[in-house]
């Protein structure tokens, strides 16, 4: 198991570059409704705020192999629907 601290740095780099991703959809493709795309900068935010916090705060009483593993599929689960709605921001 990484550590915290590679977990917080994974978490950061992936929001930031999904983040990134975003910001380019939307000056790129001229006909993407601004509203969707602050929604999902917005979105982008929160999902690193939420796991960023629960990182450094895990439940008490549960396996900690368990609580990453399933924080890590969480986390993966919510990044590839925001990636999803990126890719649809263009049609």
């Amino acid at each position: 198991m990484a550590n915290r601290k590679d977990l917080k740095t994974s978490i950061n780099n992936i929001c930031r570059d999904v983040f990134a991703e975003c910001v380019a959809m939307s000056l790129y493709h001229g006909n993407t409704d601004e509203e969707n795309v602050e929604a999902l900068l917005y979105s982008i935010l929160a999902i690193r705020d939420d796991f960023i916090s629960r990182i450094s705060h895990p439940e008490p009483g549960m396996d900690k192999k368990v609580y990453f593993d399933h924080l890590a599929n969480s986390f993966t689960e919510q990044i590839t629907e925001i990636i999803d709605q990126i890719s649809n921001l263009s049609h």
